[in-house]
């Protein structure tokens, strides 16, 4: 995992994902994202590459429902356009399963959080997180 930042983008894997929205207009890939990392709940570990795929689309869930995209935030061009392109299309159906994906992240058979506990920006990684769950949690 190529990671530069403990941000829902600040990977290799969440940045490559981010190209499927040029493919797609709608909330599908995002409900693929959050589908796939709940369907690992039957494995031993929750892969990482998911992980990072998870916590992006929580990030891109979470942000279709503000005016705008923070001048701090890094999200790769596809990301904006489709943000654009949706700003008024709102899935709020989607927010339990981002809530859910998010729990998994932080769980004990989640590989992401294990890589992340080996690092120094766990805590920041763990306070974006929780961030995003207030934020969509405030959604509902």
């Amino acid at each position: 995992m190529g990671t530069w930042s403990h941000e829902p983008f600040g990977n290799d894997t969440a940045s490559d994902w981010a190209y499927e929205f040029e493919e797609h207009n709608g909330y599908d890939v995002i409900e693929d994202a959050f589908d796939q990392i709940i369907d690992m709940t039957t494995e031993e570990f929750i892969d990482a590459d998911l992980g990072c795929i998870a916590h992006a689309a929580a990030e891109v869930l979470a942000k279709s429902f503000t005016a705008s995209i923070a001048d701090n935030e890094y999200y790769p061009e596809p990301v904006e356009k489709w943000l654009e392109q949706n700003r008024n299309k709102q899935n709020y159906a989607l927010i339990p399963k981002a809530l859910l994906a998010l729990n998994l992240l932080t769980s004990e058979s989640s590989e992401l959080d294990e890589l992340w506990q080996d690092s120094d920006d766990y805590e920041d990684w763990i306070r974006n997180i929780d961030e995003l769950k207030e934020t969509l949690k405030s959604k509902i």
